[in-house]
């Protein structure tokens, strides 16, 4: 299979995993708006395969950027999530850069920051709070909106499931290079 076709491949897996934990807000806000922590144990399998292809610039950079580009033609990205994206994405490279494109060691530092994508796809709550509410009452349940409100107002929780990213994170960057050992050891 051509090494363009496995990124392709890569980016559709890992929109496939945004939209499922988009989705998670139909459960509960609190799931959309937390749920980010746990996607790095997903995340990690498609970075890593992303990477043991893309041996230069450019893994963290076809991954979000590919969501990016998507989320704008669907009107999906707001002034905050690109920011944001912009931010991850090009710290990632950069700490991928600086550990070695070729290590492991890039690897997982680079995976660190890319883990709070999702994250920033979600920051409108925080930063727009106001039209997001208006978005909830226009697209979701009758009192849809008033679910979010404590969890929009929750800044201790949101602090603590932040910072609970980095340790999953580093968790799952582990466990996927246990599980696709061989892809591991290329780098």
């Amino acid at each position: 299979m051509k090494p363009a076709f496995k990124v392709i491949l890569m980016a559709a897996a890992y929109l496939v995993t945004f939209i499922l934990g988009a989705a998670s807000g139909a459960i509960h806000p609190a799931c959309y708006a937390y749920i980010g922590a746990l996607l790095p144990l997903v995340f990690a399998f498609i970075y890593l395969y992303t990477c043991s292809i893309i041996r230069g610039f450019g893994a963290a950079t076809a991954l979000n950027g590919f969501i990016l580009v998507l989320f704008l033609i669907a009107g999906e990205a707001d002034p905050g999530y690109m920011i944001a994206t912009l931010v991850i994405t090009a710290l990632a490279e950069l700490l991928r850069k600086i550990f070695g494109y070729d290590s492991i060691k890039g690897v997982r530092w680079s995976f660190i920051p890319f883990a709070f994508s999702f994250f920033a796809y979600i920051s409108h709550w925080w930063t727009d709070t106001e039209g997001s509410l208006a978005a909830a009452v226009e697209e979701m349940p009758a009192g849809y909106d008033q679910l979010m409100i404590p969890v929009i107002n929750n800044i201790p929780l949101l602090i603590v499931v932040l910072v609970l990213t980095i340790p999953v994170a580093i968790l799952a960057m582990r466990l996927a290079e246990r599980v696709l050992k061989k892809t591991a050891e290329t780098l």
